[in-house]
Formats: structure tokens, sequence, C-alpha cells
């Protein structure tokens, strides 16, 4: 046993969908964050709580571990889906962690990644996520810095990178990154010279108190593609250490998840000593540093796979459409859908004892012999089969799809066939990407619909090809 938090295993997850800074310069006449080439765009059912259950799943998949084994759990983020709510318990619904383990929640600060990573325990298994979606307002360049994306760490006594040391400083530098209350975008004072003194002076004076020679990979806090690289004198790393493992010149601002993100990368490389550099508006910084004694397993997807224009980037935002209607024809109450969750979340069904046959739900008569037993539960969180798929497009939906259609356009549904040792069950099931009967697709989280004002979220299928 020890007291030192170990990483064991990291996963990353960032949306498929990407726009270039040309397509902004087209658009506005100019792209002022410096240093950032394209950012992620979340699609229209993305935000910071699917991505965090994609980064999770990878991460408890690299340690070859399943949510039951997690004993505390963190999420960080300052995008969460709604200004007031406890979103932990979903993600632990959506990551099949027990009830018995501990759930925290990190926010308000584009520092709590880092945060969450030295609240973990050190002497059990913890999963931390981070995920963020930062916006501003379209002609802003916070808006056309701000990008997406998640990742996770699960860590344990096992692990084979130790947090060695780590320091933290805060100073009270009010306005230079805050997103106002009842607003979704962030803002600043826009004084340049001050916002950089702040960056700067946080993050060398926690640097002081921590051994930084050595270090071959830094990740460090990028609102733009410029302002990391500031940080490289105080944290005493060249420049090439930092662009090492950088993901905001091609993700953009990935607020609370970008050191994690950074930090991600460096870990699923060969680097053996590695630097983590937070900061957060207010103002404060933690850094880490991080000692590789042996590989990190990994799964991450850094990659994108299609670029979006600028006038289908105002789309997806919801710039240029009008959200769908509260209400309709899907309506299920919240005690239903709560009730539901393990099937929404996880497709959790039944097996019968007797004949083997699969039930979904797992309730009533078993649907292959007709004997009313007491079902093993058993998730069937693996690939299928499209059976039969059909589009859907504008006014073919319950209007509670109204938004998603808008953003997105026309969405598919299929009847898709899961096995569970030899045996199958067919379930319905809405697709993010265009499949055909007989594609193998994969089962993820992702925003299903908002009805009286809560978001709920449920399994949507990604084709594999499209799965990255």
């Amino acid at each position: 046993m020890t007291d030192t938090t170990r990483i064991r295993s990291v996963g990353a997850y960032t949306p498929a969908l990407r726009i270039e800074a040309e397509a902004f310069a087209d658009a506005w006449g100019q792209f002022e964050p410096p240093g950032i080439e394209s950012k992620a765009v979340p699609d229209a059912d993305e935000d910071a709580l699917t991505m965090a259950a994609e980064a999770g799943r990878r991460a408890l998949d690299a340690a070859e571990i399943d949510g039951n084994a997690i004993d505390w759990l963190g999420f960080a983020t300052t995008t969460p889906p709604l200004a007031e709510a406890e979103l932990t318990p979903r993600l632990a619904s959506m990551l099949g962690v027990s009830e018995r383990s501990r759930l925290r929640s990190f926010t308000a600060s584009t520092r709590a990644g880092t945060q969450a990573l030295l609240a973990a325990p050190a002497v059990e298994t913890a999963l931390v996520v981070a995920a963020d979606c930062p916006r501003g307002a379209p002609d802003e360049t916070r808006e056309h810095a701000a990008g997406a994306g998640g990742a996770a760490f699960v860590l344990g006594p096992d692990g084979s990178a130790p947090i060695t040391e780590h320091a933290e400083h805060a100073e009270p530098y009010p306005g230079t990154r805050f997103r106002p209350t009842g607003s979704e975008r962030i803002e600043g004072i826009d004084v340049g010279t001050y916002e950089r003194h702040a960056f700067t002076e946080t993050i060398s004076t926690a640097a002081a108190s921590v051994e930084t020679d050595g270090a071959t990979a830094a990740a460090v806090q990028a609102p733009d593609g410029k302002r990391p690289y500031r940080a490289a004198s105080a944290l005493g790393v060249p420049s090439d250490a930092i662009r090492a493992c950088a993901t905001v010149h091609e993700l953009g601002d990935t607020g609370a998840a970008s050191v994690p993100l950074s930090l991600a990368r460096a870990l699923a490389g060969d680097h053996e000593t590695v630097l983590a550099a937070s900061f957060g508006s207010g103002a404060g910084a933690d850094v880490l540093r991080i000692e590789v004694e042996d590989a990190v397993v990994s799964d991450c997807a850094f990659d994108g796979q299609r670029t979006l224009t600028y006038p289908a980037y105002l789309r997806r935002r919801g710039e240029i459409t009008s959200p769908g209607v509260d209400t309709g024809a899907a309506y299920v109450s919240v005690p239903s859908w709560h009730r539901s969750l393990p099937q929404r979340h996880r497709l959790v069904a039944g097996q019968c004892p007797d004949c083997g046959a699969l039930t979904f739900p797992p309730e009533g008569a078993c649907s292959g012999c007709g004997a009313l037993v007491s079902y093993e539960q058993i998730e069937l969180w693996t690939t299928g089969t499209v059976e039969t798929v059909t589009s859907i497009d504008r006014g073919g939906a319950p209007p509670e799809f109204a938004g998603q259609q808008a953003r997105s356009g026309a969405f598919g549904v299929a009847i898709v066939r899961l096995e569970r040792d030899g045996n199958t069950i067919s379930l319905p099931g809405q697709l993010t990407d265009e499949a055909a009967v007989g594609e193998t697709v994969v089962p993820v989280i992702r925003h299903v619909y908002t009805q009286e004002g809560v978001p709920r979220y449920g399994v949507k299928f990604v084709p594999r090809s499209a799965h990255r």
C-alpha cells in the first residue's frame, strides 16, 4: 500500500466533428485565437456528461475493470448540463459504479480536473473524469477557441504512474475568465497583460514548490494555442515538452478538460516524467509531477472524422435554430424514466436461469420459455447488428426531437440485434450516423431529449466504422 496517488489507466474522448480556423476567418474576416488550427465540436446530442461517460468507459476498459470496482468517482466540468443538480450520480449510473462508492463533483474553475485528481483517495480504486465544452458569443475570440472533449483516469495503489509531487497557489485576480449567473457563455475583461500576468504568476508560484527538471512532456492549461508556452520558463521546461502533448492546436480550448486531455496524451505516449499545470480564473493553479514507472494502458480518441462548414457549425451550436418543445408525444414521467435507468444507461437485460433467453427490460414472463423467473441481471454493452433501419426527418418524430433535428438533420432509427452467450435479443435504438442493414454498431451514451426541463440520456448506436 502507498499514500501516493497512482494512475493506472487513461481514457480520452473528443467529438468526431471538427471545424477549421479558416472557416472562422472566412466568416468573420479573421481568426483571433493564436495557435489553434481546428477545434472539436460537440454534436447536437453531446454535452459534458455524455463525453464524460465515453471517456470514463474507455478508462475502465483499458484497466480491464468495470464500474463496480470503483470506490470513489470524481466528475469535473465547468459546463454542467444543469446549473444546479448533482450530475455525478448520473455519470455513476452510466458507468455502472456501485451505490457504495463515494461521489464528488468539481466545477466553477478550469482547475477542476486537476483538483479532482488531487482529491482522489490514494489507497482505493478511484475514477476521475473531466469533460468540458465551453462557449462564448459567436463574434468573440473565446467562442472561436472553444472546443470540447473529456479525459478519465483510473487511480489505485497498483497504478504505474504516481503523482510524486504537487503544489497549488491562488491569488485574487478577478475578471480573467468568468461565466455570469444564468449565462452559457464565458466572458472576460479582455485586458491581455492582466490575464497573462495572472496566468504566469500563479503557475510559476505553484511550480516553485515542485521539482520540474527532467520532464519531457508538460500538460499546461491552454485557453488558446499560445498561452501554455508562456509557462515554459516558469516550469523550467522547453517549449517542445509542452508541444509534445498539447491538444489545443487541434481541439481548441477544452476548459477543465484541457490539462487532463494533454496529460492523457502524454501518459499514452512514451514519456517517463510528465508535468501538469492547470490554471483557473480567480485565480489559482495546480502543478503536478508524474513519474511513469511502467507503461500506462490507454484508450484515447483524439482524431476527428468530419469537418464542418461554418453554417453547419452554427447549426450544431444551436445559434440559428430553435429548441424543441419541452413535452409531447414521447412523454415519459420522471419516475418512470428513473425506474428504467439501468436499461437506458447500460442496456441491463435479464437472462432466464432456465432456458437462457434474454428479456429486455428484465421483468414479466421469460420471452423464451414463458416462465416467471428471477432473472440474472446482465449488461448487453457489446457490438450489435442492424436488422432494419429507417430515417426520421423533420415532422416525422415526436416534437421532443425537433431541436436535435434542427441542429443535426435527419437521424436513423434501427432495430439492433445484440447477442450474449449464444442468445440474441433485438432492440430499437437511434443511430448517431448512417448505418446499413447488416452493419455492426457500438452503443454510446447520448442526450436523448429534454422534458420538464430535465435532460434525459440513453443509449444510442454508432456504426463501428465511425467509432474511434
